[in-house]
């Protein structure tokens, strides 16, 4: 594979992430708190606080941090599981007249991000070997978005606060979520799921 048709797949991968994994959820939460339902609602709420691990792999790459790879990888798989993992949110999905708009796209949702999960598997991946060298084309592909993203954030960052957001104070912030995350994850897997098994509830 050539360096351009690499660098296509990472953006399409990129792409797909922005439409399937951030875009589309957004649009379903809205929908749900419009619609007022709890159940959809409380599976996106679970989705969006598993889904932060790919905004943590994000702010490491912004500064070329070789973690930003491994969470990148975790990360789609962690959000495919969040989706299906519960039972009771499962059951009541499944309890939804299959005609209705809402759950019927959630449903749809649901299979299309385990796709994308499948396919970003795959692909970052083959970023793992960034982790030793970044210098080769392949592994700048993957830092395009994350520091295209950062201009951006820098640039309103400075314009409302007056102050700079550089790739350091990116990479800082990613780590202190990342210990944030793993610390909610650990209290889960010791605490809540030996406790309440696969059942959401009011989590």
């Amino acid at each position: 594979m050539n360096e351009l048709s690499y660098r296509a797949l990472v953006w399409l991968t990129y792409r797909l992430a922005a439409t399937v994994a951030l875009g589309l959820p957004l649009v379903l939460l809205i929908w749900s708190a419009w619609r007022r339902e709890p159940v959809v609602q409380r599976l996106l709420g679970l989705y969006w606080k598993v889904a932060s691990l790919m905004g943590i792999s994000l702010l490491l790459l912004t500064d070329e941090r070789p973690l930003g790879y491994v969470t990148a990888v975790v990360a789609p798989v962690l959000m495919v599981v969040s989706v299906w993992f519960w039972v009771d949110l499962n059951e009541e999905l499944a309890d939804q007249p299959p005609w209705r708009p809402l759950p019927l796209t959630v449903r749809l949702w649901r299979w299309a991000l385990s796709g994308f999960g499948v396919i970003s598997l795959v692909m970052t991946a083959t970023g793992l070997r960034c982790m030793e060298s970044q210098s080769s084309p392949d592994c700048s592909a993957w830092l395009e978005a994350p520091q295209g993203i950062h201009r951006g954030v820098e640039t309103l960052f400075d314009f409302v606060f007056g102050g700079q957001w550089t790739e350091a104070v990116a990479a800082f912030v990613g780590y202190a979520a990342l210990v944030a995350y793993l610390a909610g994850l650990l209290q889960w897997l010791l605490v809540r799921l030996p406790r309440y098994g696969r059942v959401a509830g009011e989590f």
